[in-house]
Protein backbone atom coordinates (compact mmCIF):
# COMPACT_ATOMS: atom_id res chain seq x y z
CA UNK A 1 0.00 0.00 0.00
CA UNK A 2 2.90 2.37 0.85
CA UNK A 3 4.43 1.63 -2.57
CA UNK A 4 1.13 2.38 -4.33
CA UNK A 5 0.75 5.59 -2.33
CA UNK A 6 4.26 6.70 -3.37
CA UNK A 7 3.48 5.98 -7.03
CA UNK A 8 0.27 8.02 -6.81
CA UNK A 9 2.15 10.96 -5.28
CA UNK A 10 4.84 10.82 -7.97
CA UNK A 11 2.22 10.64 -10.71
CA UNK A 12 0.39 13.60 -9.20
CA UNK A 13 3.58 15.70 -9.03
CA UNK A 14 4.51 14.79 -12.62
CA UNK A 15 1.00 15.53 -13.85
CA UNK A 16 0.95 18.96 -12.17
CA UNK A 17 4.37 19.74 -13.66
CA UNK A 18 3.24 18.65 -17.13
CA UNK A 19 0.05 20.68 -16.93
CA UNK A 20 1.96 23.68 -15.64
CA UNK A 21 4.32 23.52 -18.60
CA UNK A 22 1.41 23.06 -21.01
CA UNK A 23 -0.37 26.09 -19.59
CA UNK A 24 2.85 28.09 -19.74
CA UNK A 25 4.16 31.20 -18.08
CA UNK A 26 2.56 34.55 -18.79
CA UNK A 27 4.31 36.33 -21.68
CA UNK A 28 3.68 38.42 -24.78
CA UNK A 29 5.86 38.44 -27.91
CA UNK A 30 8.56 35.97 -26.77
CA UNK A 31 11.92 35.40 -28.43
CA UNK A 32 14.59 32.94 -27.30
CA UNK A 33 18.32 32.31 -27.54
CA UNK A 34 20.73 29.88 -25.86
CA UNK A 35 24.07 30.72 -24.29
CA UNK A 36 26.12 27.80 -22.97
CA UNK A 37 23.54 25.53 -21.28
CA UNK A 38 20.96 28.24 -20.50
CA UNK A 39 17.98 29.39 -22.58
CA UNK A 40 17.11 33.08 -22.31
CA UNK A 41 13.62 34.31 -23.07
CA UNK A 42 12.93 37.98 -23.77
CA UNK A 43 9.40 39.35 -23.98
CA UNK A 44 7.24 42.46 -23.82
CA UNK A 45 7.14 44.22 -20.44
CA UNK A 46 8.44 47.10 -18.36
CA UNK A 47 12.11 47.41 -19.21
CA UNK A 48 11.83 44.19 -21.29
CA UNK A 49 11.07 41.00 -19.39
CA UNK A 50 13.87 38.41 -19.17
CA UNK A 51 13.63 34.81 -17.97
CA UNK A 52 16.04 31.89 -18.06
CA UNK A 53 15.72 28.12 -18.13
CA UNK A 54 17.86 25.00 -18.30
CA UNK A 55 15.12 22.76 -19.69
CA UNK A 56 12.51 24.93 -21.45
CA UNK A 57 10.04 24.01 -18.72
CA UNK A 58 10.99 25.73 -15.47
CA UNK A 59 11.67 29.44 -15.95
CA UNK A 60 13.54 31.77 -13.59
CA UNK A 61 12.62 35.45 -13.54
CA UNK A 62 15.70 37.61 -14.18
CA UNK A 63 16.05 41.36 -13.75
CA UNK A 64 14.53 43.41 -16.56
CA UNK A 65 16.95 44.61 -19.22
CA UNK A 66 16.32 48.28 -18.36
CA UNK A 67 15.86 49.44 -14.78
CA UNK A 68 14.19 52.58 -16.12
CA UNK A 69 12.83 53.66 -19.48
CA UNK A 70 15.50 54.72 -22.00
CA UNK A 71 15.69 58.51 -21.96
CA UNK A 72 15.71 58.81 -25.74
CA UNK A 73 12.48 56.79 -25.99
CA UNK A 74 10.63 58.91 -23.42
CA UNK A 75 11.72 62.07 -25.22
CA UNK A 76 10.91 60.71 -28.70
CA UNK A 77 7.56 58.95 -28.23
CA UNK A 78 4.87 61.04 -26.48
CA UNK A 79 3.09 58.98 -23.85
CA UNK A 80 5.73 56.22 -23.64
CA UNK A 81 6.47 55.31 -20.01
CA UNK A 82 8.65 52.22 -20.13
CA UNK A 83 6.46 49.33 -21.30
CA UNK A 84 8.68 47.99 -24.11
CA UNK A 85 7.31 45.74 -26.83
CA UNK A 86 8.42 42.84 -28.97
CA UNK A 87 12.17 42.41 -28.36
CA UNK A 88 14.42 40.51 -30.77
CA UNK A 89 17.66 38.86 -29.62
CA UNK A 90 20.55 37.69 -31.82
CA UNK A 91 24.31 37.17 -31.68
CA UNK A 92 26.60 38.95 -34.14
CA UNK A 93 30.06 40.52 -34.06
CA UNK A 94 30.85 38.65 -30.82
CA UNK A 95 28.06 40.27 -28.87
CA UNK A 96 24.31 40.07 -28.33
CA UNK A 97 22.01 42.56 -30.04
CA UNK A 98 18.65 43.25 -28.45
CA UNK A 99 16.28 45.22 -30.68
CA UNK A 100 13.07 46.51 -29.12
CA UNK A 101 9.96 48.60 -29.82
CA UNK A 102 8.63 51.72 -28.12
CA UNK A 103 5.15 52.82 -29.13
CA UNK A 104 1.62 53.79 -28.18
CA UNK A 105 -1.08 51.18 -28.85
CA UNK A 106 -3.01 51.83 -32.05
CA UNK A 107 -0.70 54.57 -33.33
CA UNK A 108 2.36 54.54 -35.57
CA UNK A 109 4.10 57.02 -33.32
CA UNK A 110 6.78 54.41 -32.77
CA UNK A 111 10.50 53.69 -32.80
CA UNK A 112 12.87 50.75 -32.71
CA UNK A 113 15.94 50.86 -30.48
CA UNK A 114 18.89 48.53 -29.88
CA UNK A 115 21.06 47.54 -26.93
CA UNK A 116 24.10 45.25 -26.82
CA UNK A 117 25.72 42.98 -24.25
CA UNK A 118 28.81 40.75 -24.30
CA UNK A 119 27.01 38.06 -22.31
CA UNK A 120 23.54 37.07 -21.11
CA UNK A 121 24.83 35.58 -17.87
CA UNK A 122 24.08 38.18 -15.20
CA UNK A 123 26.72 36.61 -12.91
CA UNK A 124 29.46 37.38 -15.46
CA UNK A 125 31.54 40.49 -14.72
CA UNK A 126 31.11 41.51 -18.38
CA UNK A 127 27.32 41.59 -18.09
CA UNK A 128 26.12 45.07 -18.96
CA UNK A 129 23.44 46.28 -21.35
CA UNK A 130 24.62 49.22 -23.43
CA UNK A 131 21.79 51.10 -25.09
CA UNK A 132 22.56 52.63 -28.50
CA UNK A 133 19.28 54.45 -28.89
CA UNK A 134 17.05 54.81 -31.91
CA UNK A 135 17.50 52.76 -35.08
CA UNK A 136 14.40 53.91 -36.95
CA UNK A 137 11.25 55.89 -36.23
CA UNK A 138 7.78 56.11 -37.75
CA UNK A 139 5.76 59.30 -37.53
CA UNK A 140 2.01 59.81 -38.16
CA UNK A 141 1.42 61.72 -41.37
CA UNK A 142 5.02 61.22 -42.48
CA UNK A 143 5.52 57.47 -42.77
CA UNK A 144 2.75 55.05 -43.65
CA UNK A 145 4.30 52.17 -41.74
CA UNK A 146 4.81 51.30 -38.08
CA UNK A 147 8.30 50.95 -36.58
CA UNK A 148 7.64 48.06 -34.20
CA UNK A 149 8.22 44.27 -34.06
CA UNK A 150 11.86 44.16 -35.27
CA UNK A 151 13.69 41.02 -36.32
CA UNK A 152 17.30 40.97 -37.53
CA UNK A 153 19.01 38.45 -39.80
CA UNK A 154 22.32 38.26 -41.69
CA UNK A 155 22.10 37.18 -45.35
CA UNK A 156 24.43 34.83 -47.20
CA UNK A 157 26.62 37.77 -48.21
CA UNK A 158 27.08 38.91 -44.64
CA UNK A 159 24.71 41.88 -44.94
CA UNK A 160 22.45 42.61 -41.94
CA UNK A 161 18.73 43.18 -42.54
CA UNK A 162 15.83 44.10 -40.30
CA UNK A 163 12.22 43.25 -40.94
CA UNK A 164 9.50 45.00 -38.95
CA UNK A 165 5.96 46.35 -39.18
CA UNK A 166 2.41 46.24 -37.90
CA UNK A 167 -0.77 47.17 -39.82
CA UNK A 168 -0.49 50.31 -42.05
CA UNK A 169 1.58 49.31 -45.14
CA UNK A 170 2.40 45.90 -43.65
CA UNK A 171 5.75 44.18 -43.20
CA UNK A 172 8.87 46.09 -44.17
CA UNK A 173 12.49 45.11 -44.84
CA UNK A 174 15.49 47.41 -44.54
CA UNK A 175 19.24 46.90 -44.71
CA UNK A 176 21.28 47.84 -41.64
CA UNK A 177 24.78 49.25 -41.37
CA UNK A 178 27.57 46.76 -40.64
CA UNK A 179 27.52 47.59 -36.94
CA UNK A 180 23.74 46.92 -36.90
CA UNK A 181 23.07 50.21 -35.13
CA UNK A 182 21.46 52.20 -37.95
CA UNK A 183 19.49 51.70 -41.15
CA UNK A 184 21.46 51.89 -44.39
CA UNK A 185 18.86 53.51 -46.63
CA UNK A 186 16.34 56.35 -46.75
CA UNK A 187 13.15 55.86 -44.75
CA UNK A 188 11.28 56.70 -47.96
CA UNK A 189 12.78 53.74 -49.85
CA UNK A 190 11.80 50.89 -47.55
CA UNK A 191 10.12 48.01 -49.38
CA UNK A 192 6.98 46.13 -48.30
CA UNK A 193 7.50 42.36 -48.32
CA UNK A 194 4.14 41.22 -46.89
CA UNK A 195 0.63 42.61 -46.57
CA UNK A 196 -2.85 41.26 -46.02
CA UNK A 197 -4.29 43.77 -48.45
CA UNK A 198 -5.17 42.28 -51.82
CA UNK A 199 -4.95 44.37 -54.97
CA UNK A 200 -7.71 46.95 -55.11
CA UNK A 201 -8.69 46.46 -51.47
CA UNK A 202 -8.46 48.93 -48.61
CA UNK A 203 -9.11 48.81 -44.90
CA UNK A 204 -7.24 47.45 -41.90
CA UNK A 205 -4.08 45.55 -42.75
CA UNK A 206 -4.00 43.12 -39.83
CA UNK A 207 -0.48 41.75 -40.18
CA UNK A 208 2.53 42.15 -37.88
CA UNK A 209 5.34 40.40 -35.96
CA UNK A 210 7.59 39.28 -38.84
CA UNK A 211 10.38 36.78 -38.32
CA UNK A 212 12.91 35.57 -40.92
CA UNK A 213 14.57 32.14 -40.73
CA UNK A 214 17.03 30.60 -43.21
CA UNK A 215 16.78 26.86 -43.95
CA UNK A 216 16.85 24.46 -46.90
CA UNK A 217 18.16 27.18 -49.22
CA UNK A 218 15.13 29.40 -48.53
CA UNK A 219 14.41 32.46 -46.43
CA UNK A 220 11.15 31.78 -44.58
CA UNK A 221 9.06 34.78 -43.58
CA UNK A 222 6.73 34.17 -40.64
CA UNK A 223 4.13 36.73 -39.58
CA UNK A 224 0.97 37.02 -37.50
CA UNK A 225 -2.39 38.06 -38.90
CA UNK A 226 -5.74 39.13 -37.46
CA UNK A 227 -6.00 40.37 -33.88
CA UNK A 228 -3.97 39.89 -30.71
CA UNK A 229 -4.36 41.25 -27.21
CA UNK A 230 -8.12 40.69 -26.87
CA UNK A 231 -8.06 37.72 -24.51
CA UNK A 232 -10.97 35.42 -25.32
CA UNK A 233 -11.76 37.52 -28.42
CA UNK A 234 -8.25 37.15 -29.86
CA UNK A 235 -8.08 35.77 -33.41
CA UNK A 236 -4.30 35.72 -33.84
CA UNK A 237 -2.83 33.16 -36.23
CA UNK A 238 0.54 32.58 -37.90
CA UNK A 239 1.33 32.56 -41.61
CA UNK A 240 4.46 31.74 -43.59
CA UNK A 241 5.91 32.34 -47.03
CA UNK A 242 9.33 31.71 -48.53
CA UNK A 243 11.82 33.07 -51.02
CA UNK A 244 15.22 32.15 -52.43
CA UNK A 245 16.23 35.76 -51.92
CA UNK A 246 16.26 37.92 -48.81
CA UNK A 247 14.39 40.75 -50.52
CA UNK A 248 11.76 38.43 -51.90
CA UNK A 249 9.34 38.03 -53.45
CA UNK A 250 7.90 35.78 -50.73
CA UNK A 251 5.14 33.38 -51.78
CA UNK A 252 2.96 30.86 -49.97
CA UNK A 253 2.33 27.19 -50.82
CA UNK A 254 -0.22 28.25 -53.43
CA UNK A 255 2.38 30.56 -54.98
CA UNK A 256 0.42 33.66 -53.92
CA UNK A 257 2.75 36.59 -53.11
CA UNK A 258 2.67 37.72 -49.50
CA UNK A 259 2.53 41.28 -50.85
CA UNK A 260 -0.89 40.43 -52.27
CA UNK A 261 -2.58 38.92 -49.24
CA UNK A 262 -0.89 35.52 -49.45
CA UNK A 263 0.37 33.43 -46.56
CA UNK A 264 0.05 29.74 -45.71
CA UNK A 265 -1.54 29.25 -42.28
CA UNK A 266 1.03 27.63 -40.01
CA UNK A 267 -0.98 27.63 -36.78
CA UNK A 268 -4.34 29.03 -35.65
CA UNK A 269 -6.47 29.02 -32.53
CA UNK A 270 -8.62 26.05 -31.48
CA UNK A 271 -10.73 24.95 -28.51
CA UNK A 272 -7.71 25.21 -26.19
CA UNK A 273 -6.24 28.45 -27.51
CA UNK A 274 -8.30 31.44 -28.66
CA UNK A 275 -5.43 32.70 -30.78
CA UNK A 276 -1.72 32.05 -31.30
CA UNK A 277 0.94 34.33 -32.69
CA UNK A 278 3.93 36.65 -32.57
CA UNK A 279 6.35 33.81 -33.11
CA UNK A 280 10.09 33.38 -33.23
CA UNK A 281 11.99 30.38 -34.63
CA UNK A 282 15.13 29.07 -33.00
CA UNK A 283 17.46 26.13 -33.63
CA UNK A 284 18.94 24.61 -30.49
CA UNK A 285 21.07 21.47 -30.48
CA UNK A 286 19.94 20.55 -33.98
CA UNK A 287 16.22 21.00 -33.27
CA UNK A 288 13.99 23.78 -34.59
CA UNK A 289 11.50 25.32 -32.18
CA UNK A 290 8.54 27.63 -32.68
CA UNK A 291 8.27 30.09 -29.79
CA UNK A 292 5.08 32.14 -29.48
CA UNK A 293 2.24 33.16 -27.19
CA UNK A 294 -1.29 31.84 -27.11
CA UNK A 295 -4.48 32.99 -25.40
CA UNK A 296 -5.38 30.19 -23.01
CA UNK A 297 -9.04 29.13 -23.33
CA UNK A 298 -8.79 27.36 -19.97
CA UNK A 299 -7.58 30.47 -18.15
CA UNK A 300 -9.81 33.37 -19.20
CA UNK A 301 -7.83 34.04 -22.37
CA UNK A 302 -4.57 34.92 -20.58
CA UNK A 303 -1.49 35.12 -22.79
CA UNK A 304 0.86 32.17 -22.20
CA UNK A 305 4.24 31.01 -23.48
CA UNK A 306 4.24 28.13 -25.93
CA UNK A 307 7.28 26.33 -27.31
CA UNK A 308 6.68 23.50 -29.78
CA UNK A 309 8.91 21.52 -32.17
CA UNK A 310 8.94 22.84 -35.72
CA UNK A 311 8.99 20.10 -38.35
CA UNK A 312 9.48 20.32 -42.11
CA UNK A 313 7.68 18.63 -45.00
CA UNK A 314 8.48 19.30 -48.66
CA UNK A 315 10.57 22.29 -47.53
CA UNK A 316 7.66 23.88 -45.66
CA UNK A 317 7.36 24.25 -41.88
CA UNK A 318 4.81 22.12 -40.07
CA UNK A 319 3.62 22.23 -36.46
CA UNK A 320 1.00 20.39 -34.45
CA UNK A 321 -1.09 21.95 -31.68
Amino acid sequence: MRYLFTILILFSVFNVKAQSYKKGISVHDPVMIKQDSIYYLFSTGNGIKLQSSKDLQSWKQEKSVFASAPTWAVETIPGFKGHIWAPDISFHNNQYYLFYSVSIFGKNSSAIGVATNKTLNSADSNYKWVDHGKVIQSTPGKTHWNAIDPNVIIDDNGKPWMTFGSFWDGIKLVQLTKDLLNIDTSIYKIETIASQKKKGESGNNAIEAPFLFKKNGYYYLFASIDYCCKGEASTYKMIVGRSKHMQGPYVDQSNIPLTNGGGTILLAGNKDWHGVGHNAVYNADGKDYLIFHGYDAQDNGKSKLRIVPLKWKDFWPLVKQ
